[in-house]
């Protein structure tokens, strides 16, 4: 998949995602806001609620999406003969797509009414997609190959100076310039304190103050558009490969605590959403078939 291709992809996802939302919000939204008590005589009672036509089908078409995005993915990062059936992070898109609006459509089928046993579920389901934007976040900050394969920091590191080298022989640079760049992370280095979220929002500050002087510094050369946008396309590129090679081994560690989290909850979602359907054909509920 070309970068185009794979642009257009992602696209697609967003769009459909946001599409179906606005659609089933704007479509129900009459009888969403209708009191739970007056919902029965509501014109469009049979249709949205939870056993109605499409509030039925709103609930079993969510679940099964995100039944599909967390096994399918589970299956396509732990055997290995599927490594050729496209790349992982494609499939860790397509997954979080799936667990994306999957949930959104069952908080549709809920009609936003919670209790009891579901309310558990759906709270759960609240968790895993909560963290799990928290590992999308951790995940983009480990460097991988283009199949999806995590990185080793001497490779990182090897790639790092193959990376000034080709600035250096790609744009006559000064000196000085060179060395900011090079140079500005490593008196950085070890001055973030404080918890997760605030040593990410010094970090990003800092690099937003060294881009800045960066862009002040590059505007005193005479220098074409495209050349400026070259290097700075070049920058970006080494700030970001400096940020994960110095947080490799925190975001590693990390990324094992949030499987810890992440996991329990996708399971409890899961079992409970299991009871939640036998109960409901027990009972006769079994939509149009």
């Amino acid at each position: 998949m070309s970068p185009f291709v794979h642009r257009i992809y992602i696209f697609s996802l967003v769009a459909i995602a946001a599409a179906v939302t606005v659609v089933i919000g704007f479509y129900g939204a009459g009888y969403y806001q209708t009191g739970l008590h007056e919902r029965f005589f509501h014109e469009q009672n049979e249709w949205l609620k939870p056993s109605g036509l499409v509030g039925h089908g709103l609930g079993m078409i969510g679940s099964l999406m995100m039944i599909v995005g967390v096994f399918g993915y589970m299956v396509r990062k732990r055997i290995r003969r599927l490594s050729r059936l496209g790349l992982l992070k494609h499939w860790l898109e397509f997954h979080i797509f799936l667990c994306t609006l999957g949930p959104i459509l069952v908080l549709y089928h809920t009609t936003f009414k919670l209790g009891g046993l579901v309310a558990v579920s759906f709270w759960s389901m609240v968790a895993v997609v909560a963290s799990g934007v928290v590992g999308r976040f951790i995940y983009l900050q480990i460097p991988r190959t283009i199949e999806g394969r995590e990185l080793s920091l001497n490779e990182l590191n090897i790639k790092k100076t193959t990376f000034l080298l080709e600035i250096q022989q790609k744009f006559s640079l000064h000196n000085d310039l060179i060395q900011l760049i090079t140079h500005a992370f490593i008196s950085e280095q070890g001055l973030y304190q404080g918890l997760f979220f605030t040593k990410v929002w010094q970090r990003f500050s800092f690099e937003w103050q060294l881009l800045g002087k960066i862009k002040k510094q590059l505007r005193g050369h005479r220098l074409s558009k495209g050349e400026y946008n070259g290097i700075m396309k070049f920058v970006k590129a080494e700030i970001v490969l400096t940020r994960r090679i110095a947080w490799l081994t925190t975001m590693q560690k990390y990324m094992e605590h949030w499987h810890v989290i992440h996991l329990p909850f996708a399971l409890v979602m899961l079992v409970i959403m299991i009871i939640h359907v036998v109960v409901v054909v027990l009972f006769g509920y079994i939509w149009i078939f």
